[in-house]
């Protein structure tokens, strides 16, 4: 009976065997995190509304859509089903690092900011920071 392979077919098989078992063991090692190396930049990335403390701190009790809109600029997200609530997302990462987020709810009535909700507090000196620190008095008392 004669070989088909020939006299080097089976070791010429077997290497090239061996090269898809390495190719396809090293395309589904893809989640394995890359090693940093010294020198190389790497791009930070930002996403969504900048929020700032003094952006925050601007916001005052009464304002229209519209002086919000100059302050914080466009939210991020407007639902559809709530127009009342306006939300503001800013998603960060910096080169590499650990990932960020902070967000901020504003909530309106009858067109005219009532109050807001998220990662940030009103600073001293701040129109809201005495009505924070009222609702933060009037909790204390009934609580009492």
């Amino acid at each position: 009976m004669m070989n088909l392979l020939g006299k080097q077919g089976a070791p010429r098989i077997l290497s090239c065997a061996a090269a898809c078992l390495l190719a396809l063991t090293l395309g589904a090692c893809s989640s394995i995190p890359v090693p940093n190396f010294p020198g190389v930049y790497k791009i930070p990335i930002a996403q969504g509304n900048i929020i700032t403390q003094e952006m925050i701190d601007q916001l005052e009790p009464g304002m229209t859509r519209r002086q919000v809109i100059y302050v914080m600029g466009t939210p991020l997200v407007r639902d559809p089903y709530n127009q009342d609530r306006w939300d503001y997302v800013f998603n960060y990462q910096p080169g590499g690092e650990e990932r960020g987020q902070e967000r901020i709810s504003l909530h309106f009535e009858n067109d005219a900011l009532t109050r807001f909700e998220g990662d940030f507090e009103p600073a001293e000196g701040a129109a809201w920071y005495s009505v924070s620190q009222d609702t933060a008095e009037a909790s204390d008392t009934d609580a009492s």
